[in-house]
């Protein structure tokens, strides 16, 4: 009897009994990738110190040796690129990102660190972010009173902060690091927040500012290249105008196309991937804002509206530059493209003067082989002739009745045809 078909919705019987195609090489991995850094759960109230550091040149080997000097280190699997230890009333976290590894402890606040400061000073890479965040539950129901509090912690103008999700959480920092090196995010939470929701909230807070550090990373660069651009501009402008003038040196106009466009493509190769991974760092930036769903409060700038009024024109300078070089090397190929026609059209002017000369030469030597012919020609029948001339003087020597010179004459005409037949 047929097995009935499973039902809209339903397993089939059959998979559900391990009756499924050989799995891919990459299924578990990219399906398990989802669950590969899950936002911490933090209980209020807490601490977070979060380091990020450039991985350039470290090797998981170094950062697991690190790593391996804290206890509860061997059994987990340090050479993993997520890691989380349990360091008995705190946690640390650490991940690793294709350019930099974060480090994160979460732990009570106030009383002995759970890392001492040379554990920190030590860890393999170069600092890029310092943050400290600590989340504490309080009261929202007046939330300018709740956000003065926090921004006089600070202990300047300069604060910004805003309401977070439904209201739930208020957030405030001033975006700067302090003498001792940690720049410093201070959040309190309604009373109830749920560890998930507080976890959530500081995922998305760090991720904000080291995001933003990355993006930031492409702003040098985009500086150092104006000069270089701007000089390679004004040499391609001569190099196009001069390639109008008929009297200017291809050679020349070639080797100095060629040397531009080696500089263009070595700024390229060099930066081309700092500005793509800029655009990619500040999509993540607007990502992480839009995920807080901040909300004003009277007298303070939002998180969001400060960070992008200051980060929006570095971006910008970043995507310009990007745009101009890119441009460049696409005008540099069209310029070169028009220097080639130029060239193929002086290389057939040249073709054509050279087959005219060879035309010449051709026909000239026609009307030699021709005349080397009729000389030829003339020379043998003379010679045949004066053949038939001594052959009849023979015979009439020998009392034949014949007129040599009659017989040569009559036979100049057939001679002349013999010679000739052949050509």
């Amino acid at each position: 009897m047929a097995r009935p078909a499973p039902k809209p919705g339903s397993a089939d019987p059959a998979a559900a009994g391990g009756a499924l195609p050989r799995d891919d090489a990459l299924r578990r991995e990219l399906h398990d990738e989802i669950h590969a850094r899950p936002a911490a759960r933090i209980a209020l109230p807490a601490r977070v110190r979060c380091v990020a550091v450039l991985n350039a040149g470290m090797s998981h080997a170094s950062e697991a040796h690190h790593v391996a000097q804290l206890p509860g280190a061997a059994a987990a699997s340090l050479a993993q690129p997520y890691l989380e230890l349990d360091l008995g009333g705190a946690a640390l976290r650490r991940e690793r990102h294709s350019e930099f590894t974060r480090y994160t402890l979460v732990a009570p606040p106030g009383g002995t660190p759970a890392l001492p400061p040379s554990w920190w000073a030590g860890i393999p890479g170069r600092l890029v972010a310092a943050i400290e965040l600590d989340l504490e539950p309080g009261d929202l129901d007046d939330a300018s009173a709740a956000c003065a509090a926090l921004r006089r912690r600070f202990g300047g103008d300069e604060v910004a902060a805003s309401l977070l999700g439904d209201g739930d959480a208020l957030a405030a920092t001033d975006f700067r690091v302090q003498p001792d090196g940690w720049e410093r995010i201070a959040v309190r939470c309604a009373e109830g927040t749920s560890a998930t929701r507080a976890g959530r909230i500081a995922q998305r807070l760090l991720e904000l500012e080291i995001y933003r550090l990355m993006a930031l990373r492409g702003l040098p660069a985009a500086k150092a290249l104006a000069a270089m651009l701007a000089e390679a501009e004004a040499e391609l402008a001569a190099i196009t105008a001069q390639t109008v003038d008929r009297h200017s040196a291809d050679a020349d106009l070639l080797a100095r196309l060629t040397a531009l466009a080696a500089r263009t493509e070595q700024a390229t190769a060099a930066n081309g991937y700092r500005f793509s991974a800029t655009a990619a760092y500040h999509a993540i930036v607007r990502q992480r804002i839009g995920e807080l769903r901040e909300r004003a409060l009277p007298g303070a700038q939002a998180l969001g509206v400060f960070m992008q009024r200051r980060l929006a024109p570095a971006m910008a300078t970043v995507a310009s530059t990007a745009e101009r070089l890119s441009a460049l090397s696409q005008r540099i190929e069209r310029a070169g493209a028009l220097l080639r026609t130029r060239v193929d059209i002086a290389t057939e002017a040249q073709n054509q003067q050279l087959l005219a000369r060879l035309t010449r030469g051709q026909q000239l030597q026609l009307r030699l082989q021709s005349t080397v012919e009729g000389l030829s020609i003339a020379a043998i029948s003379y010679y045949v002739v004066s053949l038939v001339l001594y052959g009849a003087k023979a015979a009439k020597a020998a009392g034949l009745s014949i007129e040599p010179e009659l017989a040569a004459g009559a036979s100049i005409p057939l001679v002349l045809w013999g010679v000739d037949a052949p050509h």
